[in-house]
Protein backbone atom coordinates (compact mmCIF):
# COMPACT_ATOMS: atom_id res chain seq x y z
CA UNK A 1 0.00 0.00 0.00
CA UNK A 2 1.45 3.38 -1.05
CA UNK A 3 1.97 6.28 1.35
CA UNK A 4 -0.99 8.28 0.02
CA UNK A 5 -3.28 5.28 0.34
CA UNK A 6 -2.05 4.60 3.87
CA UNK A 7 -2.78 8.19 4.88
CA UNK A 8 -6.24 7.98 3.32
CA UNK A 9 -6.93 4.70 5.12
CA UNK A 10 -5.79 6.17 8.43
CA UNK A 11 -8.10 9.14 7.91
CA UNK A 12 -11.02 6.81 7.28
CA UNK A 13 -10.21 4.77 10.37
CA UNK A 14 -10.11 7.91 12.50
CA UNK A 15 -13.38 9.10 11.02
CA UNK A 16 -15.00 5.75 11.83
CA UNK A 17 -13.65 5.81 15.38
CA UNK A 18 -14.90 9.37 15.89
CA UNK A 19 -18.31 8.40 14.57
CA UNK A 20 -18.42 5.37 16.85
CA UNK A 21 -17.60 7.51 19.89
CA UNK A 22 -20.30 10.02 19.05
CA UNK A 23 -22.83 7.20 18.68
CA UNK A 24 -21.60 5.63 21.93
CA UNK A 25 -20.44 2.51 20.08
CA UNK A 26 -17.67 0.57 21.85
CA UNK A 27 -14.45 0.64 19.85
CA UNK A 28 -14.17 -3.12 20.31
CA UNK A 29 -17.59 -3.81 18.75
CA UNK A 30 -15.90 -4.66 15.45
CA UNK A 31 -12.53 -6.41 15.78
CA UNK A 32 -10.31 -4.69 13.24
CA UNK A 33 -8.97 -6.92 10.48
CA UNK A 34 -5.37 -8.01 10.91
CA UNK A 35 -4.83 -8.11 7.15
CA UNK A 36 -6.41 -7.13 3.85
CA UNK A 37 -10.04 -8.16 3.30
CA UNK A 38 -11.53 -8.69 -0.15
CA UNK A 39 -15.17 -9.44 0.66
CA UNK A 40 -17.57 -8.65 3.48
CA UNK A 41 -20.64 -10.83 3.89
CA UNK A 42 -23.21 -8.82 5.85
CA UNK A 43 -26.46 -10.35 7.07
CA UNK A 44 -29.37 -8.52 8.63
CA UNK A 45 -30.16 -11.29 11.11
CA UNK A 46 -28.55 -14.44 12.48
CA UNK A 47 -31.44 -16.37 10.91
CA UNK A 48 -29.79 -15.63 7.55
CA UNK A 49 -26.55 -17.39 8.50
CA UNK A 50 -27.52 -20.97 7.52
CA UNK A 51 -28.20 -19.76 3.99
CA UNK A 52 -25.26 -17.38 3.73
CA UNK A 53 -22.86 -20.04 5.00
CA UNK A 54 -22.94 -21.22 1.39
CA UNK A 55 -21.45 -17.91 0.24
CA UNK A 56 -18.75 -18.12 2.90
CA UNK A 57 -17.95 -21.69 1.87
CA UNK A 58 -17.48 -20.71 -1.79
CA UNK A 59 -15.25 -17.78 -0.84
CA UNK A 60 -13.23 -20.13 1.36
CA UNK A 61 -12.91 -22.65 -1.47
CA UNK A 62 -11.40 -19.97 -3.71
CA UNK A 63 -9.11 -18.65 -0.99
CA UNK A 64 -10.81 -15.24 -0.85
CA UNK A 65 -10.16 -13.21 2.31
CA UNK A 66 -13.53 -12.42 3.86
CA UNK A 67 -15.51 -12.04 7.04
CA UNK A 68 -19.16 -12.29 8.06
CA UNK A 69 -20.96 -9.61 10.12
CA UNK A 70 -24.51 -9.38 11.52
CA UNK A 71 -25.61 -5.77 10.95
CA UNK A 72 -29.12 -4.46 10.48
CA UNK A 73 -30.11 -1.46 8.38
CA UNK A 74 -32.94 -0.82 10.84
CA UNK A 75 -31.70 -2.01 14.25
CA UNK A 76 -28.02 -1.02 14.06
CA UNK A 77 -27.69 1.74 11.44
CA UNK A 78 -24.81 3.52 13.18
CA UNK A 79 -22.80 0.31 13.54
CA UNK A 80 -23.44 -0.51 9.89
CA UNK A 81 -22.10 2.86 8.77
CA UNK A 82 -19.08 2.52 11.03
CA UNK A 83 -18.29 -0.96 9.75
CA UNK A 84 -18.47 0.13 6.10
CA UNK A 85 -15.93 2.86 6.81
CA UNK A 86 -13.62 0.32 8.44
CA UNK A 87 -14.07 -2.14 5.56
CA UNK A 88 -13.17 0.45 2.93
CA UNK A 89 -10.17 1.63 4.95
CA UNK A 90 -8.79 -1.91 5.02
CA UNK A 91 -8.92 -2.24 1.24
CA UNK A 92 -12.22 -4.10 0.94
CA UNK A 93 -13.44 -4.69 -2.59
CA UNK A 94 -16.93 -6.23 -2.63
CA UNK A 95 -19.86 -6.42 -0.19
CA UNK A 96 -22.43 -9.22 -0.19
CA UNK A 97 -25.57 -8.18 1.73
CA UNK A 98 -28.37 -10.57 2.66
CA UNK A 99 -31.72 -9.68 4.20
CA UNK A 100 -35.35 -10.70 4.13
CA UNK A 101 -38.76 -9.01 4.21
CA UNK A 102 -38.26 -5.23 3.78
CA UNK A 103 -34.63 -6.06 2.87
CA UNK A 104 -33.19 -2.55 2.98
CA UNK A 105 -29.71 -3.73 3.95
CA UNK A 106 -28.12 -3.94 0.51
CA UNK A 107 -29.58 -0.60 -0.55
CA UNK A 108 -28.42 1.09 2.64
CA UNK A 109 -24.89 -0.26 2.13
CA UNK A 110 -24.92 0.89 -1.49
CA UNK A 111 -25.75 4.39 -0.28
CA UNK A 112 -22.64 4.35 1.93
CA UNK A 113 -20.05 3.17 -0.60
CA UNK A 114 -19.13 3.11 -4.27
CA UNK A 115 -17.81 -0.44 -3.94
CA UNK A 116 -19.82 -3.19 -5.69
CA UNK A 117 -22.74 -4.41 -3.56
CA UNK A 118 -24.35 -7.79 -4.28
CA UNK A 119 -27.77 -8.28 -2.71
CA UNK A 120 -29.14 -11.68 -1.70
CA UNK A 121 -32.89 -11.74 -0.93
CA UNK A 122 -33.75 -14.22 1.84
CA UNK A 123 -36.58 -16.73 1.71
CA UNK A 124 -39.33 -16.75 4.30
CA UNK A 125 -42.21 -14.68 5.54
CA UNK A 126 -45.72 -14.55 4.15
CA UNK A 127 -44.46 -13.84 0.61
CA UNK A 128 -41.72 -16.47 0.52
CA UNK A 129 -38.96 -14.00 -0.27
CA UNK A 130 -40.70 -12.11 -3.09
CA UNK A 131 -40.88 -9.02 -0.89
CA UNK A 132 -37.13 -9.23 -0.21
CA UNK A 133 -36.39 -9.72 -3.91
CA UNK A 134 -38.36 -6.63 -4.93
CA UNK A 135 -36.92 -4.54 -2.10
CA UNK A 136 -33.38 -5.50 -3.09
CA UNK A 137 -33.63 -5.25 -6.86
CA UNK A 138 -35.78 -2.10 -7.23
CA UNK A 139 -33.07 0.46 -6.51
CA UNK A 140 -33.24 4.00 -7.90
CA UNK A 141 -30.99 4.90 -10.81
CA UNK A 142 -27.52 5.87 -9.64
CA UNK A 143 -27.33 3.59 -6.57
CA UNK A 144 -26.98 0.07 -7.95
CA UNK A 145 -27.36 -3.20 -6.08
CA UNK A 146 -26.42 -6.27 -8.11
CA UNK A 147 -29.20 -8.66 -7.13
CA UNK A 148 -29.07 -12.46 -7.35
CA UNK A 149 -31.63 -15.21 -6.79
CA UNK A 150 -33.61 -15.73 -3.59
CA UNK A 151 -32.06 -17.98 -0.95
CA UNK A 152 -29.41 -20.67 -1.30
CA UNK A 153 -28.81 -20.33 -5.05
CA UNK A 154 -28.43 -16.60 -4.57
CA UNK A 155 -25.90 -17.11 -1.78
CA UNK A 156 -23.74 -19.30 -4.01
CA UNK A 157 -24.01 -16.97 -6.99
CA UNK A 158 -23.27 -13.90 -4.87
CA UNK A 159 -19.95 -15.41 -3.85
CA UNK A 160 -19.15 -16.42 -7.43
CA UNK A 161 -20.12 -12.96 -8.63
CA UNK A 162 -17.81 -11.35 -6.08
CA UNK A 163 -15.01 -13.64 -7.21
CA UNK A 164 -15.68 -12.72 -10.85
CA UNK A 165 -15.33 -9.03 -9.94
CA UNK A 166 -12.05 -9.69 -8.15
CA UNK A 167 -10.86 -11.83 -11.07
CA UNK A 168 -10.85 -8.77 -13.35
CA UNK A 169 -7.54 -7.82 -11.73
CA UNK A 170 -6.35 -11.27 -10.71
CA UNK A 171 -5.82 -13.70 -13.62
CA UNK A 172 -5.31 -16.66 -11.29
CA UNK A 173 -8.88 -16.25 -10.02
CA UNK A 174 -10.20 -16.15 -13.59
CA UNK A 175 -8.43 -19.46 -14.23
CA UNK A 176 -9.96 -20.99 -11.10
CA UNK A 177 -13.42 -19.81 -12.09
CA UNK A 178 -12.98 -21.44 -15.51
CA UNK A 179 -11.91 -24.68 -13.83
CA UNK A 180 -14.96 -24.49 -11.53
CA UNK A 181 -17.26 -24.24 -14.56
CA UNK A 182 -15.53 -27.17 -16.26
CA UNK A 183 -15.95 -29.27 -13.13
CA UNK A 184 -19.68 -28.49 -13.04
CA UNK A 185 -19.99 -29.48 -16.69
CA UNK A 186 -18.16 -32.75 -16.05
CA UNK A 187 -20.44 -33.55 -13.10
CA UNK A 188 -23.52 -32.90 -15.25
CA UNK A 189 -22.22 -35.24 -17.96
CA UNK A 190 -21.54 -37.96 -15.36
CA UNK A 191 -25.07 -37.59 -13.94
CA UNK A 192 -26.61 -37.97 -17.39
CA UNK A 193 -24.50 -41.08 -18.05
CA UNK A 194 -25.78 -42.65 -14.80
CA UNK A 195 -29.34 -41.72 -15.72
CA UNK A 196 -29.04 -43.44 -19.10
CA UNK A 197 -27.61 -46.53 -17.45
CA UNK A 198 -30.10 -46.82 -14.55
CA UNK A 199 -33.29 -45.28 -15.88
CA UNK A 200 -35.34 -42.63 -14.10
CA UNK A 201 -36.80 -44.75 -11.28
CA UNK A 202 -33.51 -46.31 -10.16
CA UNK A 203 -31.63 -43.03 -10.54
CA UNK A 204 -34.13 -41.19 -8.33
CA UNK A 205 -34.17 -44.02 -5.81
CA UNK A 206 -30.38 -44.06 -5.51
CA UNK A 207 -30.26 -40.27 -5.31
CA UNK A 208 -32.87 -40.23 -2.53
CA UNK A 209 -31.40 -43.08 -0.46
CA UNK A 210 -29.07 -42.08 2.41
CA UNK A 211 -25.39 -42.75 1.84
Amino acid sequence: MGRARKEKAEGRRQKAEDRGQKADIPASRFPLPTSHLDVAVVVGSDSDLPTMARAAAVLEEFGISHEVQILSAHRTPEQLEQYMTFFESYGGRVIIAAAGAAAHLAGKIASLTTLPVIGVPMEGGSLGGLDALLSTVQMPAGVPVLTVAIGKAGATNAALGAIAILALGRPELADRLAAYRKRMASEAVDKNARLQKLGVEQYVAKKSSPG
